[in-house]
């Protein structure tokens, strides 16, 4: 299930996929931003207060309790039906290796009723491994849109006083930003008000 694991993590990073500089983009066709990671900000600053702050998305993942317990079950998922998946694939590999040994035993139609018994047991494998793919994704991409949205909802409410322009987001192995100070890293703050809250609305 390599497949499937790639997913996983690449669905899991999507949650807080890095926002684009809007502002030296001009109105350049298909650079908007995406929500999460985008201008919190839904009015225009006085003059002269143009200020931006950024979120570290590797702190934010290592230190936000909702997303690494959602992300643990969603990887316990994964094995289990990998674990699923293997097993029956080995069993299938079993009964293909007693027919090769029985096969002298067997008459023509005997061993012709065989390889097809196993070629339709193998179909069957693909169509539950297709299957249990699809219903894996589906439970990603609720989770990666149920992050999106707690963060998305609390930039709003952290930047309700509009002291910022943008939050933009920032990631070590993958960012447009190619300096950051420090002073304006609201990242400790963004992480303490998402476990509050988080911890006084529990998770279905």
């Amino acid at each position: 299930m390599r497949t499937c694991k790639q997913l996983v993590t690449k669905g899991l990073l999507a949650a807080f996929s890095a926002g684009l500089l809007m502002s030296c983009q001009g109105n350049k066709a298909g650079n908007s931003a995406p929500a999460a990671s985008s201008a919190a900000n839904s009015g225009t600053p006085a003059a002269g207060s143009f200020k931006i702050a950024y979120v570290d998305l590797d702190s934010l993942e290592a230190h936000f309790e909702y997303f690494k317990e959602k992300r643990g079950l969603l990887e316990q998922k994964q094995q289990q039906m990998d674990n699923q998946l293997k097993g029956k694939a080995r069993a299938l590999q079993s009964e293909y290796e007693d027919l090769q040994r029985r096969a002298s035993t067997l008459t023509q139609e005997q061993g012709e009723a065989a390889q097809r018994s196993l070629m339709s047991k193998q179909q069957q494998l693909e169509q539950e491994a297709q299957n249990l793919r699809a219903t894996y994704t589906e439970q990603e991409t609720k989770f990666n849109e149920e992050l999106q949205k707690r963060l998305d909802d609390f930039l709003k409410s952290f930047n309700a006083d509009k002291r910022f322009a943008y939050i933009f987001s920032y990631r070590s192995t993958a960012s447009n930003i190619l300096y950051k100070d420090p002073a304006y890293d609201v990242t400790p703050d963004v992480i303490k008000g998402m476990n509050d809250n988080s911890a006084a609305t529990p998770a279905k």
